[in-house]
């Protein structure tokens, strides 16, 4: 592998990871930037109770991005209402920015959603959005995201 591929590749999900440099690291990098709850839920794939997140019921338009490392993941145009409680979209702003997972916890077949560029884990994506905006719906927790707005 290059520098350049080394540079690219993403921090390894810390639930997945024993491997404590790579904890170190994120935390140097971006821990400073998150409060507790961002933490937990980005590093330690947890999750936000529902319509309780600051973007639930948001509809200003703008880019939202990744909290801990500002990488773009969903615009607003592709935002839409649920109805779970927590912010949904039909599509990533860029899927070269995002890395989809088998996820297995909590008894569940899930596919986990998480920033390609620092690894962190955002939400989950299922298959069962509007048919005629291409039937993806990105489940994303509120505190993964800033709302730079337009």
């Amino acid at each position: 592998m290059t520098k350049e591929e080394l540079k690219q590749k993403p921090a390894p999900f810390l639930s997945q990871s024993s491997d404590n440099s790579s904890k170190n690291q994120f935390n140097q990098r971006y821990g400073a930037r998150l409060t507790p709850e961002q933490f937990h839920i980005m590093r330690e794939g947890g999750t936000e109770t529902p319509f309780s997140g600051k973007y639930w019921d948001e509809h200003t338009k703008g880019m939202y991005k990744c909290a801990a490392c500002g990488q773009e993941l969903f615009s607003s145009e592709t935002k839409f209402d649920s109805g779970t409680g927590w912010p949904s979209f039909t599509e990533p702003a860029n899927l070269k920015n995002i890395e989809l997972r088998e996820d297995l916890s909590g008894g569940m077949k899930r596919t986990e959603v998480i920033c390609k560029r620092c690894g962190s884990h955002l939400g989950h994506v299922f298959d069962d959005g509007s048919t005629d905006r291409g039937g993806k719906r990105y489940c994303i927790n509120s505190a993964c995201l800033n709302l730079e707005k337009k």
